[in-house]
């Protein structure tokens, strides 16, 4: 069997697998009830059917009327890099009913095991395309603002016990999110200069910096534009980006009130309640193009 037959077998192979691992994880949220590990289906280390899944995930999310308003970039930091054994970051994407931006109000009947941190945000004024390596340099002018963020984090596979494969398939272990206010250019606040504090109705719980993210958010936004042009879908003006975490994540407690303060962007506070109504956001302001 020549390398081109075999690939093809492979891709037979795994196609079923992945249909049942979507349907796995799928299955997990709609229920509120945490599954199993999938990688015992896709293999705890590819990453090709990994993503897979999260394709399938996400056309069903598109099927029952979601809407796709940008990226996240996980696994920025070194450290959860050499835990997991993988050399880059990953991806995921964020859909309209994720964000709360409007009241801050995370409503956590919606989530399994959620945890939060602090980001900044990118949201793009100008498509991501053409030739040639993206740098950090290259993305900066494509920004037409960036804020502080809250992710919420979450995983639909059970006491968060995850290789690559689980949290890829799983969108990135995404969540919700929370945008704040104050724009500013890179070009006024850097980046990768910024530092970043998070607290819990008060309390200090987590600090870090730009250079935690990837060495700094822009090269997070580098690296997700080129992998995104390579699949065909080209980042957008209008799209949020999350570039990743600037400290540890802690867990998201209901009741509690979480507030990330990042140098130059300001504050932004998420509330998290059980049983509040989800917002769609700011995302209406933000104009996607083609």
């Amino acid at each position: 069997m020549d390398r081109r037959a075999a690939a093809r077998h492979r891709g037979a192979m795994t196609a079923p697998a992945v249909s049942t691992a979507a349907r796995r994880l799928l299955d997990a949220a709609r229920s509120g009830v945490p599954c199993p590990p999938v990688r015992d289906l896709i293999g705890a280390d590819d990453v090709a059917a990994s993503y897979a899944v999260q394709r399938e995930v996400t056309r069903e999310r598109l099927a029952a009327g979601a809407r796709v308003v940008g990226w996240k970039v996980g696994l920025t930091s070194a450290a959860v890099q050499r835990q997991l054994g993988v050399g880059q970051p990953d991806f995921g994407m964020l859909f309209d009913d994720m964000e709360a931006s409007s009241t801050g109000e995370v409503d956590t009947a919606r989530l399994l095991q959620p945890r939060i941190e602090a980001e900044i945000a990118f949201v793009l004024g100008a498509r991501l395309d053409g030739p040639g390596e993206f740098t950090p340099d290259r993305v900066r002018a494509a920004v037409a603002y960036q804020v502080a963020a809250l992710e919420v984090v979450d995983s639909r596979i059970a006491g968060w016990d995850i290789s690559i494969a689980d949290t890829v398939a799983d969108n990135a272990s995404s969540g919700m999110f929370v945008l704040g206010r104050r724009q500013a250019t890179p070009a006024a606040v850097p980046p990768v200069a910024t530092v970043m504090e998070l607290t819990r109705d008060g309390e200090v719980v987590s600090k870090g910096s730009g250079a935690a993210c990837l060495g700094d958010p822009l090269a997070a936004l580098a690296w997700l534009a080129g992998v995104a042009r390579d699949a065909g879908e080209p980042l957008r003006a209008g799209q949020v980006v999350l570039s990743g975490a600037l400290g540890p994540m802690v867990p998201l407690v209901a009741g509690a009130t979480y507030t990330a303060t990042v140098t130059g962007l300001g504050a932004v506070t998420a509330h998290a309640r059980r049983g509040v109504n989800g917002d769609r956001g700011d995302d209406a302001a933000r104009t996607e193009t083609a």
